[in-house]
């Protein structure tokens, strides 16, 4: 499995946890720094982002894909959309969240969210 990471970066401990969750082994991690300018225009920066991954667009919607979304609102849900559109699907996402009581502050897995089976369902409540 690829991770995508769009986010801060993740620990040996962060990559157990995803590979325990998901039963699969994390092959790659390809880091994207998600860095925009709020003055420019969003969409044309996010297609960049995506761009940034290095994937053909066989691989967009061959490859076993997990993505670490930007924290940023507006920007994780730009990108998933352009994700969806490369990949057919919507891509699952890791949740992070923080440790209770962590000092300094620290970030575990929380869980694995397959948006994919969410749009499914969502779409039974029409």
């Amino acid at each position: 499995m690829i991770l995508l990471n769009f986010a801060h970066a993740l620990t040996e401990d962060h990559l157990r946890q995803i590979e325990h969750l998901t039963r699969q082994k994390v092959d790659r991690v390809v880091g994207i720094p998600t860095q925009i300018d709020p003055q420019q225009p969003l969409v044309p920066q996010v297609v960049a982002l995506a761009d940034a991954c290095g994937l053909s667009s066989a691989e967009w919607q061959t490859l076993p894909l997990l993505v670490n979304p930007p924290s940023l609102n507006f920007i994780a849900v730009a990108l998933l959309a352009e994700l969806h559109g490369r990949m057919g699907y919507f891509p699952p996402c890791i949740r992070m969240r923080p440790v209770a009581g962590a000092l300094p502050p620290r970030y575990e897995v929380a869980e694995i969210l397959d948006l994919q089976a969410l749009r499914e369902e969502a779409r039974k409540r029409r």
